[in-house]
């Protein structure tokens, strides 16, 4: 059975939501984070040379990375549900999207989070880089679920999934305003209401306020 280890408030909140939408079995080992660190803790780092969440256990195997192992279990246990394969007429829009969650956005997020701990002056060229560039990403997103219902197209994906995290839960470490971006505050109710995002969030990090606002 695969075994999946979360840490409180982290990208792992993914994999949860996945096999919940999947319907595959799994078994779930919460991790809380170090209260003077914010981090992982030791027995959840001594798990991968990374030390990062997500990880995910299947006899001998040790995966990480949220994006490689959405990929894994969608291939090996979900047949292919929830990606688009490349026959289908929106597969480039799920490739792209599914990438531009980590690739782009979680990773404009963390940087900027980096910059905001700098105390860094308002006019500084980096922290003014950043910030438009988040701006741009986010206004991207938001032009792109002003015209679909989903960030593929018309269908559910995996795609969804990926970003979802960046959008609510990354907030608790780098707070983002998304009063100007009404399609993508429409989205995440939307989201927010499939009954596997429920369960995998009550499952994963039970309490935690959602901020899907």
């Amino acid at each position: 059975m695969l075994t999946i280890h979360h840490l409180g408030k982290s990208q792992s909140e993914r994999i949860i939501w996945l096999c919940e939408e999947l319907g595959v079995p799994y078994a779930l080992k919460r991790y809380t984070r170090d209260p003077v660190t914010i981090l992982a803790p030791p027995d959840l780092k001594a798990m991968h040379p990374m030390g990062t969440a997500p990880v995910l256990t299947e006899g001998d195997l040790v995966l990480a990375e949220s994006g490689a192992i959405m990929d894994y279990i969608i291939a090996k246990h979900g047949g292919g549900r929830l990606a688009l394969g490349p026959t289908h007429p929106d597969f480039a829009s799920y490739l792209y999207w599914f990438h531009f969650a980590n690739a782009t956005l979680q990773a404009i997020m963390g940087r900027s989070m980096i910059l905001s701990r700098l105390n860094l002056p308002a006019d500084n060229p980096t922290l003014l880089s950043t910030k438009g560039r988040l701006d741009r990403a986010l206004g991207l997103v938001d032009t792109r679920l002003g015209g679909a219902d989903y960030l593929a197209g018309g269908e559910f994906t995996a795609a969804d999934i990926m970003i979802v995290f960046t959008l609510t839960t990354m907030r608790y470490f780098f707070p983002v305003d998304l009063a100007p971006y009404a399609n993508i505050r429409a989205y995440l109710r939307r989201v927010s209401e499939r009954k596997a995002y429920q369960t995998a969030m009550h499952k994963g990090d039970p309490g935690m306020a959602l901020l899907l606002t």
